[in-house]
């Protein structure tokens, strides 16, 4: 039985660190897609790799995977499940949530592998 749909998007991302005092800066806005996370520690920024932000810190070459929802919260352990699939490949992600869904983040260059660790457990992954 297939498990959840990913839908792997076709941009390249960056991940950016900055203090927590920083400011958004404003060209993030101007993304089609931009993730923004803030804590008493750190403001973390993904966007697009076209999208250029003068960073404290910056990984690059990150592809995202969307779990196709909207997922309601009453269902559990879909991060988990996909989390420990990859991490059973020894792939590393980074992982962000809406509301709606989930959007798992691996390096370009374990892609091809991870949709086919996804892919052998049941997971149905589209646009690759």
């Amino acid at each position: 039985m297939t498990k959840q749909t990913l839908q792997i998007l076709d941009e390249l991302f960056t991940i950016h660190s900055f203090t927590p005092e920083s400011e958004v800066p404003s060209n993030v806005f101007s993304a089609k897609v931009y993730f923004i996370s803030k804590t008493y520690d750190e403001l973390s920024i993904v966007v697009p790799e076209n999208i250029h932000l003068d960073s404290l810190e910056s990984e690059s070459n990150w592809r995202a995977l969307e779990v196709l929802g909207p997922l309601g919260f009453s269902l559990t352990g879909i991060l988990s499940n996909i989390a420990g699939v990859l991490a059973e490949k020894e792939i590393s992600i980074f992982a962000i949530s809406t509301f709606d869904t989930d959007y798992i983040l691996v390096k370009q260059e374990r892609l091809k592998k991870a949709v086919n660790s996804l892919r052998a457990n049941d997971y149905l992954i589209i646009n690759d």
